[in-house]
């Protein structure tokens, strides 16, 4: 969607440490050699032949693309000070936003393996919690990539889930592993998408202009909308009956989960659409006990299924880092003199990311402040 529509956009992204957590000495560089080695990683023939495949929605030219890209780690800069650790991302943005899950795999993996831990119970864990979520009749994914303990926790994870779940388990955001247990890539459109819409074209119009462009693009694949950049609210406050009709659902991704679902069934009989006839991919932290109260809440009001990540991938006995990498600055066009601030809001107010000005505008703009 960047490459056919947003060609020329010129990005930042930043590394956000929530935890607060202390690297090592020595971390920087580490993580310096690791993304270096991402230089010369290229899509395989088989994983071409997988991704056209699986990825119906993508043009030849998009595939040839990937085929032909190389990561450039100049477009990265790291920098440590103390335990700080420093991230900063710039470039075309068709190609920095290929950076963001691998480094913050990286991150996550070089910090367990420069603390000498070690993984427990990796596939008892996750064959207790498939056998729970398909005895609850649960469909998920696995959504674990970025804040994995490792890249083979995360593989024999997937491996004990799809062996447990039987059709209950819908597939990995992993698209290696999707393609070695032959399963679906499944995922959904980012905040970044909107984010960028925001600051380009006002805060007001974020919503409608991305959903917009996001049709032209797929018109109609990959229907799960993301509604909480601006928040919820102000995303049911400007999704159309069209909108509405054509995509498959939205995604729960911060917020209380059971106000979200009831909000969501009354929008939608509002527009005099069947509530059952859409879906909503509840995603935010989620564990057993969470997902057993939603769906006792859902009951079949509603389609339900659910994207799992660090629960599954980072659940061996140690404390998972709570990092993202998040756009803060964009221009159309490289060539403009001046980045515009981009900010994401939520639907609990700890979560805003982003320039507090620029935080403060969309609060006054939206008429949430």
């Amino acid at each position: 969607a960047i490459q056919k529509l947003y060609p020329r956009a010129y990005v930042r992204y930043a590394f956000t440490n929530r935890g607060g957590t202390e690297f090592p000495e020595g971390f920087a560089d580490r993580m310096r050699d690791e993304v270096a080695a991402m230089s010369s990683l290229q899509l395989t023939a088989e994983e071409k032949k997988f991704i056209k495949a699986r990825c119906y929605f993508f043009d030849p030219v998009f595939v040839d693309f990937l085929e032909g890209f190389r990561y450039k780690p100049e477009e990265v800069t790291i920098t440590q000070q103390g335990g700080e650790l420093s991230v900063v991302i710039e470039g075309y943005w068709y190609r920095t936003v290929l950076w963001e899950v691998p480094l913050l795999a990286i991150i996550s993996e070089l910090y367990f393996k420069m603390m000498g831990a070690e993984a427990q119970n990796v596939e008892e864990k996750a064959k207790n919690k498939a056998i729970a979520l398909k005895e609850m009749e649960a469909d998920y994914s696995e959504f674990g990539t970025r804040r994995r303990f490792s890249f083979d926790v995360q593989d024999r994870v997937v491996a004990a889930l799809q062996a447990n779940s039987g059709e209950h388990f819908k597939g990995t955001s992993n698209m290696y592993l999707a393609m070695k247990y032959n399963t679906i890539p499944i995922g959904t459109m980012p905040h970044e998408w909107f984010m960028y819409h925001g600051a380009v074209f006002g805060y007001r119009s974020a919503n409608i202009k991305g959903l917009e462009a996001w049709v032209d693009v797929y018109d109609g694949s990959l229907g799960i909308a993301l509604p909480d950049t601006y928040t919820t609210d102000a995303f049911f406050n400007s999704f159309s009956l069209k909108q509405a009709k054509l995509f498959d659902g939205v995604r729960h991704d911060s917020g209380d989960p059971l106000r979200f679902t009831d909000k969501s069934i009354e929008f939608y009989e509002k527009k005099r659409i069947e509530p059952i006839s859409k879906t909503l991919v509840f995603s935010d932290s989620l564990n057993l006990d969470s997902i057993k109260k939603i769906k006792d809440h859902v009951a079949g009001r509603i389609h339900d299924t659910y994207g799992i990540g660090t629960f599954f991938s980072n659940d061996v006995g140690v404390k998972p880092l709570n990092i993202v990498i998040k756009l803060t600055d964009v221009k159309p066009n490289k060539k403009d003199k001046d980045f515009l601030k981009a900010v994401k809001l939520s639907d609990v107010s700890g979560k805003h990311t982003g320039d507090e000005r620029e935080i403060d505008l969309s609060l006054q703009t939206l008429g949430l402040k």
